[in-house]
């Protein structure tokens, strides 16, 4: 049976696609297939950003087409037949799912006092229960709804929902005053009595524009800045029409500044004061009026060789000001800060155990990706670890740890000069003020890090100047703040190689007791559940005995992430129907496993068709112990395993997640140089997880 959920609101404004997105991605954790549907959308000549945002961020591969049921012009000129038409696409296109997200009209196009009414007809045409958004700003958003006006819209759109013969399944009041939350709760609980209500306060940064909407709006080019910094929000709007002692006094931080052109002097200023520490740091300025500015000017502002966006519009002043601050906040994709906050406010203000409870959503027997995903998060955050990430000059590397640090994954140390880090995380518009920034050089870091240093290598003929020097390298720095109980765990390489990475951790941490190699796995994660594959990045061809010792830490890394270890040696043979060198190294390495692990089962030799194949396993090694459904694949060399673990993740959509390193004392993780935002933020959770286990 397919659970949905309808989403909707009494009016535009209410932010209800960041609940919507909440709710997507909390039914997304707990059931394999889950989809959304948009019974309402904006018309054919334009894509319905919010409905390919929801669908890019659970990545579906329903197609966009078969989630819209109307556009907006077939509910004006016939709702009765709009209503048809969305309940034949809904019943098409939810064959085959678990749960669907429906999201309600935005009160953009249609802008009747009739679309709540239309709303609520379609849930209950659908069998969906309602939850109701309820905003809690009032048309002017600069005035915050009362406890007792919130109860007032609550009553009147619950006895409309009562007239449409809909199902209430809760409420959620958005974009509320961070100061009243409790009483504003409290008096929807007596409006709405024995329906759940959340409270979700307001947060600036999801209802600010990026500078990107700023350009868009005022049809604007971009004159001179690093376009990365387009996706920063503009949290306030400062109009520079005055003069430089004037204007100076009045900027405000991560606003975006309007110059008339022809202000040179006024531009200058405010270019020069983001650069000072001693003034805000600014979002962007919008140059208006179109003026040429004078070369001597142009020549100036590129010396000063700052990254602030300057965007030229031809309008004038004011027309400029207001099209900015008409602006509709949206939740775009390009903005991972506010994709971060949304989900943050949701995951802290919204009970999703009650949520899936009033929804009985059954617990899944397949686990898919974003499961998998939500699960280390999940576990990373019950008991939060220290991580150290050496690459502070990396972007990717400070908008995942912004993603860490919002959703409360881990605590981080990010090495870099502070001044330089924090600068280039503000521009970016990420929030890193939780982390702590710490430099390679630092005098007495350094002295206390090279005399360990010394003393760990002093056998290898390392004297005391050269480990002085040594250290200062970030992967050096970052490995001895593990080994040293500063840190709990480290994520490098996405700017560096894996040998950059690792081998301070050979140097400094070694191996556990019993494990004589460091070696790596990666975590795929199909359609429906997630394996193990090892060695796939780090020894090129392993002895038996190194073999047998991949295959054991590989077991308990499975172990630890919740995959029931059942592994499978793997060669170009299976049993006894091949021979040569490769094949009988295979043997002894399971033998060897076979040793030392007990009440696991292992299979080996065998080709990978009869290790994840049952039926093939029957036809070729019918006294198999995995029968068919290995968990754990151990590659002969790194040869096999790296290129086998890129064809499946290329060939059949899986996702890879890793390497992981095992094997080692504390936790060091590598990354690829490719790493995207979310396979960073991947491996942090999944080295808090490792660093949970480790006793020291």
């Amino acid at each position: 049976m397919v659970r949905s959920i309808y989403v909707t609101s009494a009016e535009g404004g209410t932010g209800k696609s960041t609940i919507a997105l909440g709710i997507l991605e909390t039914l997304a954790r707990s059931a394999a297939k889950v989809g959304v549907f948009r019974p309402v959308a904006r018309s054919n000549r334009e894509q319905d950003y919010v409905l390919e945002l929801m669908l890019a961020q659970i990545e579906s591969e329903l197609d966009y087409e078969a989630c819209v049921g109307v556009g907006y012009e077939d509910v004006h000129n016939d709702p009765e037949g709009a209503l048809s038409r969305i309940v034949d696409r809904y019943h098409s296109m939810q064959a085959g799912l678990d749960a669907v997200v429906i999201l309600g009209s935005d009160y953009t196009d249609v802008g009747s006092p009739t679309e709540l009414s239309f709303n609520l007809k379609v849930a209950a045409n659908l069998g969906s229960p309602v939850v109701l958004v309820l905003g809690g700003r009032q048309a002017d958003p600069a005035f915050a709804r009362t406890a007792e006006a919130m109860s007032q819209l609550a009553e009147v759109a619950t006895a409309e929902l009562v007239q449409e013969h809909a199902t209430l399944l809760a409420v959620i009041a958005n974009r509320v005053d961070p100061g009243q939350p409790d009483q504003i709760k409290s008096s929807l609980q007596k409006a709405v009595p024995g329906v759940p209500v959340w409270v979700v306060p307001e947060d600036p940064v999801l209802v600010a524009p990026t500078m990107r909407s700023v350009m868009q709006a005022t049809d604007g080019a971009l004159f001179r800045g690093d376009a990365e910094l387009l996706d920063r929000e503009a949290l306030g709007v400062v109009v520079g029409a005055m003069g430089m002692n004037n204007i100076l006094p009045r900027l405000i931080e991560g606003s975006v500044v309007v110059v008339p052109a022809d202000r040179t002097e006024v531009l200058l200023a405010v270019l020069m004061a983001n650069e000072s520490g001693t003034f805000p740091s600014l979002a962007g300025i919008v140059l208006n009026g179109g003026f040429e500015l004078p070369e001597p000017v142009v020549r100036l502002i590129d010396g000063l060789r700052s990254t602030l966006p300057i965007i030229t519009t031809e309008l004038g002043s004011y027309d400029t000001a207001v099209r900015i601050t008409r602006i509709r906040p949206r939740l775009a994709a390009d903005s991972q800060r506010k994709l971060d906050t949304a989900r943050q406010l949701f995951e802290v203000n919204v009970d999703a155990a009650e949520l899936l409870g009033l929804l009985d959503i059954q617990q899944p027997t397949v686990q898919t990706p974003l499961m998998f995903e939500y699960g280390l998060i999940e576990r990373a955050r019950s008991d939060r670890r220290h991580i150290v990430l050496p690459e502070g000059d990396d972007d990717r590397i400070l908008r995942a740890a912004a993603t860490v640090l919002s959703r409360g994954i881990a605590d981080l140390t990010i090495l870099g000069e502070e001044i330089e880090v924090r600068s280039r995380a503000i521009g970016l518009g990420l929030d890193i003020q939780q982390a702590a920034v710490l430099s390679s050089f630092d005098d007495v870091l350094r002295l206390k890090f090279s005399e360990e240093y010394h003393r760990l290598r002093e056998h290898k003929g390392v004297t005391l100047d050269r480990a002085r020097d040594t250290v200062t390298d970030p992967s050096y720095f970052g490995t001895l703040m593990v080994h040293m109980g500063m840190a709990d765990g480290m994520v490098s390489g996405a700017a560096h190689t894996t040998a950059h990475t690792v081998r301070p951790a050979f140097e400094i941490i070694k191996t556990k007791e019993g494990v004589s190699i460091v070696s790596s796995v990666f975590f795929m994660a199909l359609a429906d559940r997630v394996l193990v594959y090892g060695d796939c990045a780090v020894i090129p061809d392993p002895t038996a005995e190194q073999l047998a010792d991949i295959a054991v830490s590989a077991s308990e890394t499975a172990s630890q992430f919740g995959i029931e270890p059942r592994i499978a040696m793997l060669s170009y043979s299976t049993g006894d129907s091949g021979a040569g060198a490769g094949v009988d190294k295979v043997k002894k390495a399971t033998a060897l496993v076979r040793n030392r692990l007990h009440g696991i089962p292992v299979d080996g030799p065998i080709q990978y068709d009869a290790a994840a194949d049952a039926a093939v396993a029957k036809a070729k090694l019918p006294d198999s112990e995995v029968d068919g459904s290995a968990t754990v694949f151990i590659f002969p060399d790194l040869n096999t395993g790296n290129n086998t673990y890129k064809a499946v993740q290329r060939s059949a959509g899986a996702l890879a997640i890793g390497p992981v390193m095992q094997g080692l004392r504390l936790p060091v993780n590598d990354l690829s140089r490719g790493a995207t935002v979310d396979d960073i933020v991947n491996t942090i959770a999944i080295t808090a997880i490792q660093a949970q286990s480790v006793k020291r």
